[in-house]
């Protein structure tokens, strides 16, 4: 099992479940309102008069077979709108009750 965590501008909000629900990724947690800063370009995301905008958070675990679709899938849409700084991150799960 693998746990993988995405990033995205809010903007994003519908486009990440309607992603998750194609690669069938049934259960997942999110996060709406989150404050960030990319690594590599885009602007802040705090909430604040000068950086107005928010970022999202979403969760998922998956078995291992469905990780790289899922990530070729959101590899895409980041590729289609590069400014909106969506980014995934990859875990092992040890255990699940």
């Amino acid at each position: 099992m693998k746990s993988v965590m995405i990033t995205y501008d809010q903007a994003f909000q519908e486009r990440i479940v309607e992603t998750l629900t194609y690669a069938n990724c049934r259960g997942f947690s999110c996060w709406p309102q989150v404050q960030g800063r990319g690594t590599k370009t885009g602007d802040p995301h705090y909430g604040s008069h000068a950086w107005p905008s928010m970022c999202s958070a979403v969760m998922t675990v998956v078995p291992d077979e469905r990780v790289e679709p899922l990530l070729a899938r959101l590899k895409a849409l980041d590729e289609e709108s590069p400014m909106l700084g969506l980014r995934a991150f990859v875990w092992n799960i040890e255990q699940t009750i």
